[in-house]
């Protein structure tokens, strides 16, 4: 890593940088806010790649104002209060003077959006607070559950060239009885999206977040960022391809925006096996590390559909062919790396695929991903269940301003994962972060369906219906029947006759039901409900939960355990 860490500085420093613009923060409503005004269009747009993410702020921008040029886009109330409340939330490139407070407080929240701010030529800086609580009932639990988050983010510009961005936030939480189920699940000992923890209290955890990253302009096209966060690549509600289920890690990426072309290079380290207990200890012992190298390419087709392909390769300099050595090939942004693996005689895991996005009509959208891990024609053909045809599918619909009813909008799902796909041989090359998925929450061997519903009937208000309802085979205590995606593949049960779902089956069933309100700009009161049956011949997986909770959220993301 020290060589890419030079490697970023060389760049910095030659750029002849252009105005350069911070994420917004991957957040599963604040991205749909977004994504439904291109569907609404009926068109796919060059001001955003919806499928990579994070969005740049100064992209949001252009993008929202360039539909309000446009009639039949931003028509109701809530579509007006989420147009103003995005051109709000980035008005250093907005310049929104609806984003002026009327009564600042104490010198601070002169723009709404913000604490404090600076906002001069050669400097641009916005802090705010970060804030989560909140408290419910879990029907499996004798005590309330309860989430206490406090921090800070800060955002900004220096001669808008160089962009910078923190996040961080102290937190403690008593996770739902299914939540701390998977916390435990196969003995890793792992919080859902969270790196290291501490127990806190009578089976809560305790755990520090940080999020960082400076990033810059190479050229007019051509942006560069280097910090530790998450990437989410899809139009789904899962991805498949790269989710933001696992921990932040650390990224160099490179993004190219050109004509119809949107191309995107990510190298990242990953945490290879956590080596936690039940306590979360590390036992002051470095964890292993592996890297990933991803490149993801896609062409807006035509004025309605978008094409897309990718390639990642996980890889490590601690296996017994590299001896200790970075693969610097695998730094080269445009090459193909499975061909680069087998000219090297590697044993690294390779994955390649695509997606794609159709704009079918005003208000209805149809996505989808293909993702292969090994993948045989021949024994495909044979239909004897090989267990190296290893791959994954979803497909998808959205239909915004469902049956005319104004912000009624309709997201319907499907993912299936074969037996055994994002495994591997060993630790080290292993689709996961930090003992967890880097794709879909689940790992593989199981088929899904989702539906959501979201409604907005009033500007500030935003009713949301979640539901999802999986066959999963798990695995037993000794036998690997292709769903622990940490498991060794060579240790697989059979060679032939595997099928989705095989080993203990377990059906889950899933409904979230919440309502949130804006008090005020990012600040949250969330009502929710949530139902989940878990019905299987083993106990561990046989269980029922209805949770109910209230929570207030200022400036963060709500925090979900969507699985």
């Amino acid at each position: 890593m020290k060589r890419i860490a030079i490697f970023v500085f060389l760049i910095i420093h030659w750029a002849d940088s252009l105005a350069q613009s911070t994420n917004a923060t991957l957040n599963e409503d604040y991205y749909h806010w977004i994504t439904r005004y291109e569907i609404k269009t009926g068109h796919v747009v060059s001001e955003i790649f919806s499928a990579v993410r994070p969005f740049q702020r100064k992209a949001i921008v252009a993008f929202v104002d360039s539909l309000e040029k446009k009639d039949h886009v931003f028509t109701s109330s809530a579509d007006r209060f989420n147009y103003t409340y995005l051109r709000n939330d980035n008005w250093e490139w907005s310049a929104a003077e609806t984003n002026n407070s009327a009564k600042p407080f104490l010198g601070m929240y002169k723009k709404k959006s913000d604490l404090a701010k600076v906002d001069v030529p050669d400097f641009d800086l916005h802090v705010s607070p970060v804030l989560y609580l909140g408290a419910g009932k879990d029907s499996r639990l004798n005590r309330s559950t309860y989430i206490n988050s406090r921090g800070v983010e800060i955002r900004g510009m220096i001669d808008r060239k160089i962009g910078f961005y923190t996040f961080f936030t102290d937190n403690q939480e008593i996770l739902p009885a299914y939540a701390y189920d998977a916390l435990t699940l196969n003995n890793v000992f792992v919080v859902p999206h969270e790196g290291f923890w501490k127990t806190y209290k009578n089976g809560g955890v305790d755990f520090f977040q940080a999020r960082g990253y400076i990033d810059f302009n190479v050229t007019k096209h051509v942006y560069v960022q280097f910090g530790n966060d998450r990437t989410f690549i899809g139009n789904g509600f899962r991805s498949l391809i790269l989710s933001d289920y696992s921990p932040p890690n650390l990224f160099l990426r490179a993004n190219t925006k050109i004509w119809r072309i949107n191309y995107f290079f990510q190298i990242s380290r990953l945490v290879a096996n956590a080596m936690g207990s039940a306590g979360g200890s590390t036992a002051n012992k470095s964890y292993p590390v592996k890297f990933m190298a991803f490149h993801h390419a896609s062409i807006n087709i035509g004025k309605k559909f978008n094409l897309g392909v990718f390639e990642s390769v996980i890889f490590t300099p601690q296996d017994t062919i590299n001896k200790n050595t970075l693969q610097l090939n695998y730094l080269n942004p445009i090459i193909f790396y499975r061909a680069i693996e087998q000219q090297g005689g590697s044993p690294d895991n390779v994955l390649l695929g695509g997606d794609f996005k159709w704009n079918a009509t005003k208000g209805i959208s149809f996505y989808g991903q293909v993702v292969i891990d090994e993948f045989v024609l021949k024994e495909l053909k044979a239909g004897t269940g090989w267990w190296a045809n290893k791959f994954a599918m979803q497909g998808g619909l959205k239909y915004i301003d469902a049956l005319n009813v104004p912000n009624l909008d309709v997201q319907l799902e499907a993912n299936l994962v074969k037996p055994y796909t994002y495994s591997h041989d060993t630790q080290y090359s292993n689709y996961s972060n930090y003992n967890q998925p880097l794709a879909h929450p689940l790992g593989a061997n199981f088929m899904e369906g989702v539906a959501i519903v979201r409604y907005q009937p009033l500007p500030k208000l935003n009713l949301i219906a979640k539901s999802f309802y999986t066959k999963i085979g798990r695995d037993t205590a000794k036998v690997n029947w292709g769903s622990d995606i940490l498991k060794n593949n060579s240790t697989r049960q059979m060679d032939y006759g595997n099928k989705i779902g095989q080993g203990v089956k377990n059906t889950i069933a899933f409904l979230d039901l919440t309502a949130s309100y804006m008090v005020r700009h990012n600040v949250f009161i969330d009502f929710k409900a949530t139902i989940r049956h878990s019905s299987s011949p083993v106990a561990l997986y046989n269980n029922n939960s209805t949770i109910t909770s209230v929570s207030l959220r200022w400036n963060i993301p709500a925090r979900t355990y969507d699985f």
